[in-house]
């Protein structure tokens, strides 16, 4: 059985994305099924031709029916898989390169060969080459090997293998040989000769140093900085406006629906997401929707009236061509009448619901400008964030000294931006959901969600409505001059509430011209004649827009596939919402989202020339800057409360990054220390000095060290550092390694991380302490207030390798942000022919010479994070769990009987 999402054989399910492999092992054309919430489509894999070794498909969504495959789950491997050849099972040689199934460009020397570079393997890989080389009867072999989540997987084995460019394989061959061959009939001479070949030469040298890091920002501290660490938190791109629809629904054929898909529990809510159930949802709204609106309905019909829009918003969405894709768009039923009835037969009673309450969320699409904003993002980034090294970034992660882990909220235009940024960091081609599924990873409980804070800004949200309705914004506290953000409700226009009904007025004027054009397609929808002719919407096809619909723009259209019955709803809903005539009322919650349509109407659809969306746009952009930062918190203590809430995972991750790169740092350091220590006790023979001695135990202790850090299973819930064999990379610096880390999130995130950063300091635990951010930032921040799409705040760590490593100021912490593109619309010139706003570039949070400390930040940032015992640890794979755990003491006594030469891997991140 074959569905959406998943193919089932025998009763056993596998969900994508998921390979589909040919049984017969000299078929190499291996295919990867993309689930339709990354995009839908299907990767085809194969051997090297020209620079190609994987094409994707995006309309491919369907297996294969002829022939015989073996299904497996897709391991992300963050885009590099690694290949390993033994001879006999106690050598192997190990090369990285780069995944074919994130781009299907192959990296090629300027000989024309595949670009790959030599990695230690740790101890559990070295035991599954030599099971592999014992188990398959294969000497001489190479089989692949996938590094995910911690753990190492073979996915392919084939015999008579060899590495195609490599003097070290050869000449470790040839002294494996040796050793078999003098083993076999001269074993008195096989410990008397030397390991290495005798006219081998000595290793060249690595150079002593790293390479010298400064900041592009903030200025250099000295000529020994070293880059270590990057953490971005990052805004998601621009997206259509977000809209929701209530509805009470007694219909037989909807409630049906509702059973149907909650396995006919009658008080069991059902949630609608997949192609297949919004198409069942469309059926049979299209059949409840009369075709065209009858006369003047009397007051009595009105409620009646209000449904049928209802019902016809619904249907429109639903037919809007896949525009709202699987991870956009949601619909829920919840019960909540039930009446008895009799079974069907005859033996008792059992619930029926009668009614039930749909809701249907849509919109917040990634916009094809979001797609372009996020892409030159990430170029941004790696031509401005890691300075200092030739090519820069590209060959940093190309060559195994770039960790790089890039995590996303569930939100669907989230995870896409974070696979156009890592698109452009990356200086990736093609379609972006094989990088989405490849490099990026789900993490809601970190970057998602408002629930830890809901009362906390329900309470800001009710003080708020009362200093705009009452039109006084004073508070007890005597206002500073110097500080004006130090009071309730701060950046509020004093006369809010004078703004109020101008917006409401503007907003109907707005909306009345959006109906009129919204007649025309309305009448030609009532003479469509058959449903046929509206063609089912295509779950994928959005995420793979790249430029706007230029013709659309021509015919005088909405930009996108909103139509103007969509967009009509959506103003009429706001201006609905926006002010109760009958009650007098203001809903000041709704000014975000007046502010969000306006924006958005004016990138995307200025061609329209809405009268009065201009002014309607400066007067909501005075309320929007008062009202949504103080949504975050009313004061600065409310906003540090707040923020604490919401980004206290996210703070507790940053804080992990931050202290695994110093251990790992100091690792390194201590390890190349204690190697020149070993080799000057070498030079003392038996008159080895007391420091000498230091040394070597120092050098005993670290390979010891560094060993255990190779070992995924010895660090349960910890991430896995994998280095360069330094020897033979052929790399000026294979010592130098840089660990970047990417949160994508939301507005509220952005907002709480900043607040935390800024007002930290007035915790009750931190008083006295200065500010995190300096006064001048302090000042731009108030100003700046909104934290558009793309707005990221970036928190860099250095080393300082002249100073001791007990020394405070040895790892320094550079903070920056960016509004975004924070470009007002109404100023952008010419009027953005590619409706994509630029991206303001980065702004200190410090003074330039100053030195935050990371011991500093943790100090300041440790009241407010999720301490690290309370993190789960890492899980595993579910489907491969058991798999090579073997303790970490076994691991170890097995890698001690392996020739290979044994360098340091620096902890665990």
């Amino acid at each position: 059985m074959e569905q959406e999402d998943f193919v089932e054989v025998h009763g056993k399910r596998i969900m994508k994305p998921f390979v589909e492999k040919p049984v017969h092992g000299d078929d190499h054309s291996v295919m990867i099924y993309y689930p339709s919430s990354a995009g839908g489509g299907m990767k085809e894999l194969f051997r090297k031709v020209g620079n190609r070794s994987s094409e994707f498909h995006p309309d491919v969504r369907k297996v294969r029916r002829e022939g015989s495959y073996i299904y497996e789950e897709f391991m992300p491997t963050g885009g590099t898989d690694v290949k390993v050849y033994t001879i006999g099972p106690d050598y192997a040689h190990a090369e990285a390169r780069k995944s074919p199934v994130v781009d299907g460009v192959v990296m090629r020397s300027p000989d024309g060969k595949e670009v790959r570079y030599p990695v230690l393997l740790t101890p559990t890989e070295k035991q599954m080459a030599r099971e592999v080389c014992i188990g398959f009867g294969q000497a001489v072999c190479g089989f692949d090997l996938l590094r995910c989540q911690g753990r190492s997987y073979v996915c392919d084995v084939n015999g008579w293998s060899f590495v195609k460019n490599s003097y070290k394989y050869y000449d470790d061959a040839a002294c494996v040989l040796r050793k078999m061959f003098l083993d076999a009939k001269a074993p008195h001479l096989s410990s008397a000769l030397p390991p290495t070949l005798p006219w081998k030469v000595a290793e060249p040298t690595q150079p002593s140093g790293l390479a010298r890091q400064g900041s592009a920002i903030i200025g250099t501290f000295g000529q020994c900085e070293e880059l270590r660490c990057v953490i971005a938190v990052v805004r998601h791109g621009d997206r259509t406006p977000k809209q929701k629809v209530k509805l009470k629904v007694t219909q037989e054929r909807l409630l049906n629906l509702m059973l149907k898909y909650n396995g006919g529990r009658p008080r069991a809510e059902t949630k609608l997401k997949s192609a297949i159930q919004l198409q069942d949802l469309l059926d049979a709204t299209r059949m409840l929707v009369p075709r065209a609106r009858s006369g003047r309905e009397s007051d009595s019909d009105a409620e009646d009236l209000e449904h049928t829009e209802k019902l016809r918003h619904v249907k429109a969405v639903l037919e809007e061509g896949g525009h709202f894709s699987g991870i956009y768009r949601k619909v829920q039923l919840k019960p909540q009448k039930w009446v008895k009835v009799l079974k069907e037969n005859g033996e008792g009673e059992e619930e029926r619901p009668v009614e039930a309450l749909m809701v249907l969320k849509y919109g917040g699409v990634l916009t094809h400008a979001g797609r372009k904003q996020a892409e030159e993002l990430g170029r941004y980034f790696r031509n401005n964030m890691y300075p200092g090294e030739g090519t820069g970034l590209l060959r940093l992660h190309s060559t195994y000294r770039h960790d790089l882990k890039i995590y996303s909220s569930d939100e669907g235009r989230v995870q896409m931006s974070a696979a156009a940024f890592a698109k452009g960091l990356l200086d990736l081609e093609g379609q972006l959901t094989p990088i989405l599924v490849s490099l990026v990873s789900k993490d809601s409980s970190m970057l998602d969600g408002l629930d830890n804070a809901s009362i906390e800004m329900e309470e800001a949200k009710a003080r708020l409505y009362e200093i705009i309705t009452s039109g006084n914004k004073k508070s007890n506290a005597p206002v500073n001059e110097e500080t004006p953000w130090m009071v309730d409700a701060a950046g509020l226009p004093s006369n809010a509430r004078e703004l109020l009904p101008r917006m409401a007025a503007l907003t109907k004027k707005v909306t009345a011209q959006v109906k009129q054009l919204a007649k025309d397609e309305e009448e030609s929808l009532a003479e469509t004649t058959s449903d046929e002719a509206l063609p089912p919407y295509d779950q994928a096809k959005a995420l793979g827009k790249t430029n706007m619909d230029v013709d659309r723009i021509a015919a005088g259209l909405p930009c996108g596939s909103e139509g103007f019955l969509l967009m009509f709803a959506r103003w009429k809903k706001l201006e609905r919402d926006l002010y109760n005539e009958r009650k007098d009322r203001f809903d000041i919650t709704q000014i975000p989202d007046v502010y969000d349509s306006c924006k958005y109407d004016l990138i995307h659809n200025a061609h329209l020339h809405l009268d009065g969306l201009d002014e309607l746009f400066k007067v909501t952009q005075l309320l929007a800057d008062g009202v949504i930062p103080n949504e975050y918190g009313i004061n600065p203590k409310h906003k540090l409360k707040i923020g604490s809430k919401i980004a206290r995972r996210l703070l507790g991750k940053i804080l992990i990054d931050l202290r695994n790169t110093r251990q790992e740092a100091i690792n390194v350091a201590e390890l190349k220390y204690s190697q020149e220590c070993s080799d000057i006790s070498s030079n003392f023979g038996d008159d080895e000095c007391d420091s000498a001695k230091r040394c070597r135990r120092m050098s005993d202790d670290s390979r010891k060290s560094s060993e255990q850090a190779l070992d995924p299973e010895d660090h349960d819930g910890k991430e896995t550092q994998y280095r360069l064999d330094p020897k033979y990379a052929n790399v000026k610096t294979p010592e130098r390694h840089v660990r970047t880390r990417l949160y994508f999130t939301s507005e509220s995130h952005i907002h709480s991380l900043m607040n935390v950063l800024r007002y930290c300091n007035l915790d009750d635990s931190l008083q006295g302490e200065r500010s995190l951010v300096c006064d001048d930032a302090l000042h731009r921040l108030y100003k700046t207030r909104e934290l558009d799409y793309m707005a990221y705040i970036v928190l860099r760590m250095f080393e300082n390798t002249e100073v001791a490593q007990e020394d405070p100021r040895r790892f320094r912490i550079e903070l920056t942000y960016s509004r975004g593109a924070g470009l007002s619309p109404l100023e952008a010139s010419p009027r953005y022919r590619d409706h994509t706003l630029p991206i303001m570039g980065p702004e200190r949070l410090q003074e330039a010479d100053s030195c935050l400390t990371l011991d500093r930040l943790e100090n300041m940032m440790r009241p407010f994070a999720m301490p690290a015992e309370d993190f789960p640890p890492a899980a595993t794979p579910q489907p491969f769990s058991g798999l090579f755990t073997k303790s970490g003491g076994v691991l170890e006594r097995i890698a001690n009987l392996w020739p290979f030469h044994k360098q340091a891997n620096g902890k665990a991140s």
